[in-house]
């Protein structure tokens, strides 16, 4: 390779005491190569034995040592594939342990879009990132450490990596040092966490600073070519930033706050101490911010900050501790940008998921095994439920009494109610019962809660009683032409879908004239049937800016309207929408079945089949992948990509690679192409479809 890429980490305890051995720093030395997809490391721990024990142990999956000492001298071990165990050597005290490792790892740190061909053999050229991810899949695949999330240390990170790149890490960037091609970064943390909160990233990326309230640095990333989505993307962190070191009550615990939006990431976001790491799916420009805007899941992962990284679950069974706070704090949030109507109707949308989900689901709020829409949805209602009872004033109370008395240690649901019964004289034993140890999803005290508010009163009514598109006329019309809150436009709407268009024609009018985003995109989803006496102010919804309209509007008049459809194929040729280039692939699959010139569909299905090639992210290959199957063209460069998708990191990719290989080889011509593309597949793409084609067939 032409250059190295090498990792120097420390850590430290921060009054963390075990009963038995305290571990006190962490030297280390890291070589990381994007190609070879491993880790070599030079270690030095420093550790106190407290009592007497026969065993120290390190968590470190499926990892090779050599050159293992203790204090200087060479020391016997085991290495099995989750632990590293050290027998001898140690004595009452301090101890120094050094040694060598090297790791392979499959999970916890991912490499992506590395490729060193010879378009693109230099590092300003490779648009390679990579990321890792600590929760539920363990630091200790690629640094040896502690995958209990009761043993807290302090980190520190020293990286030397090729100047072309940005590196991040948890802490404080202390200092960089230039030397040739690579520069070192030196992140250091002062305060501790749990492991599964240490973070890297590393790209091609650019930032942009403001500056909180209480001057902490926020640090927003992005890629090199983002420049236009900075500000709709990051759009009011700010402003959630210093509400919630007001809301809380207890300063953000960290010296600075970090945002990265990273390729092919594992799920929405993660709350990595002082960096939080998000999917590219939340970077948006101005007109996807309308559909997909990345606000709530930057509050949520902000608020872990506080709940989670200040204070962690002492276990899985008080999971909701965690993801309950996050999920309500960001509501509160939202509330604060969006108004009480948005906070309501989402806490509404949230309450129906949960009661639907409760009819099967009976797994309750404190267990290890509750469903995550239990940890954070029904988790995030036990909270509304009490700050309702007691109040903004007390409620806030106790939650800084249990942050300052709980900071940087483990904790359980008593910790927290606790305080709740040391201010206040309320029934923390019956709520207990009531909404984290029962199943039952308490929908009388829940629709009591929601008709406090006033659009939500009406709401619920109309739900309950519609009005009558024809008798109710004018009251739907003043509905419509009134400032009220757009969901009940939106309820009226799809409550006229089954009915006759001639009956709803004045309804879809009204509604298109309110230019209210959601309404209109309601009209453009309802109509099953699309009259022509309506095509031209249906029309006017593909220049909604919205991509989601857009892409809903285009499709239904395509189909419903043959002599326009060269029309409408011009008008979307420049489209592109979403990260997952949700436009692009549409416009792409109509003109393919528009056009009738065999040179052109050929030419549109190379460019639909480019998308499917490694080098994109898989929201986009599976995206072309589904549009080429719909489009019934089987050929053996799709099934190829196919294939490849079984060997992806994201496991939704790989489930929707799988469910369509089994569904395509059960015909056997299908299953002939793929066994002739077996054996040019990589060794891990070929196992995972060898594993397809010997399935039992059903």
């Amino acid at each position: 390779m032409k250059y190295l890429f090498v990792f120097f980490i420390s850590t430290f305890t921060f009054a963390q005491h075990t009963e038995v051995v305290d571990f006190k720093t962490i030297n280390a030395t890291l070589e990381i190569n994007p190609i070879k997809r491993n880790v070599v490391g030079k270690c030095e721990y420093t550790f106190e034995v407290i009592q007497k024990t026969d065993t120290i142990r390190i968590d470190a999956q499926k990892m090779e040592f050599s050159n293992v000492k203790i204090n200087g001298y060479d020391v016997k071990f085991k290495a099995n594939k989750k632990q590293f165990l050290l027998f001898e050597g140690f004595k009452n005290g301090t101890n120094t342990l050094t040694f060598n490792y090297e790791a392979f790892p499959t999970q916890a740190m991912y490499f992506v879009n590395w490729d060193f061909s010879k378009e693109m053999d230099t590092p300003e050229k490779v648009q390679g990132q990579i990321w890792t991810q600590g929760q539920g899949r363990y630091t200790s695949n690629w640094l040896p450490s502690f995958d209990d999330v009761n043993e807290k240390v302090i980190f520190g990170l020293t990286i030397a990596f090729h100047k072309s790149f940005e590196v991040i890490s948890n802490g404080v960037l202390v200092n960089k040092t230039e030397n040739g091609d690579s520069i070192s970064w030196h992140y250091q943390m002062q305060k501790p966490m749990s492991s599964y909160l240490l973070m890297l990233a590393i790209g091609h990326f650019q930032k942009q600073t403001q500056i909180a309230n209480s001057q902490i640095p926020l640090e927003f990333y992005y890629e090199n070519g983002d420049s236009n989505k900075i500000e709709p993307t990051y759009r009011y962190s700010k402003q959630v930033f210093d509400f919630f070191e007001k809301e809380i009550g207890i300063p953000y615990p960290w010296e600075v706050y970090r945002q990265i939006p990273v390729r092919d990431f594992l799920y929405a976001g993660m709350e990595n101490t002082t960096t939080t790491l998000f999917s590219r799916d939340f970077v948006v420009d101005s007109i996807g911010y309308n559909d997909r805007n990345y606000l709530n899941i930057n509050a949520h992962e902000l608020a872990h900050q506080w709940f989670g990284n200040i204070v962690t679950a002492k276990s899985g069974k008080e999971h909701w501790l965690q993801e309950g706070f996050a999920t309500y704090y960001a509501l509160l949030a939202e509330r604060e940008v969006f108004g009480e109507q948005y906070f309501y109707n989402e806490l509404y949308k949230s309450s129906r998921q949960i009661a639907q989900a409760s009819k099967t689901d009976t797994i309750p709020v404190l267990n290890e095994k509750a469903s995550s829409l239990t940890f954070y949805q029904k988790g995030a209602w036990a909270l509304h439920v009490l700050r309702e009872a007691l109040g903004k004033d007390k409620f806030n109370l106790a939650v800084k009494k249990y942050l300052e008395k709980c900071a940087f240690q483990n904790v359980t649901t008593d910790d927290f109610l606790t305080e709740i019964d040391l201010i206040s004289n309320y029934d923390t034993k019956s709520f207990r019962k009531r909404w984290l140890e029962g199943s039952v999803f308490p929908n009388e005290e829940v629709d009591a809660l929601l008709q406090k508010n006033d659009f939500m009163k009406e709401y619920l009514q109309l739900l309950a009683t519609p009005l009558d598109i024809v008798k109710d006329k004018e009251s739907i019309v003043k509905l419509m032409k009134s400032d009220v809150y757009f969901p009940i436009k939106e309820l009226l709407v799809y409550q006229s879908a089954s009915k006759a268009f001639e009956q709803k024609h004045y309804l879809l009018i009204e509604a298109l004239k309110t230019n209210e985003l959601h309404v209109r995109q309601a009209v453009a989803s309802s109509m099953a049937a699309i009259p022509e006496s309506f095509r031209e102010q249906y029309e006017t919804l593909l220049k909604d800016r919205s991509y989601e309209t857009q892409e809903i509007a285009l499709f239904n008049l395509w189909k419903q309207f043959p002599k326009f459809r060269e029309k409408y194929i011009e008008l979307s040729k420049n489209w592109i929408g979403f990260e997952d280039k949700n436009l692009k692939l549409q416009y792409l699959s109509l003109a393919y079945l528009t056009d009738k010139k065999d040179a052109k569909k050929f030419k549109i299905y190379q460019e639909l089949l480019s998308y499917t090639g490694t080098n994109y992210d898989s929201g986009i290959q599976q995206n072309a992948l589904q549009k080429l199957l719909n489009l019934k063209i089987n050929t053996k460069e799709i099934f190829r990509s196919l294939a490849y998708a079984t060997g992806n990191h994201r496991w939704q990719f790989v489930k929707f690679s799988r469910d369509t290989i089994r569904k395509l080889i059960k015909e056997e011509k299908n299953r002939a192409i793929f066994n002739e593309i077996l054996p040019e597949l990589p060794i891990r793409e070929k196992t995972q479809l060898q594993r397809l084609l010997d399935e039992k067939r059903i």
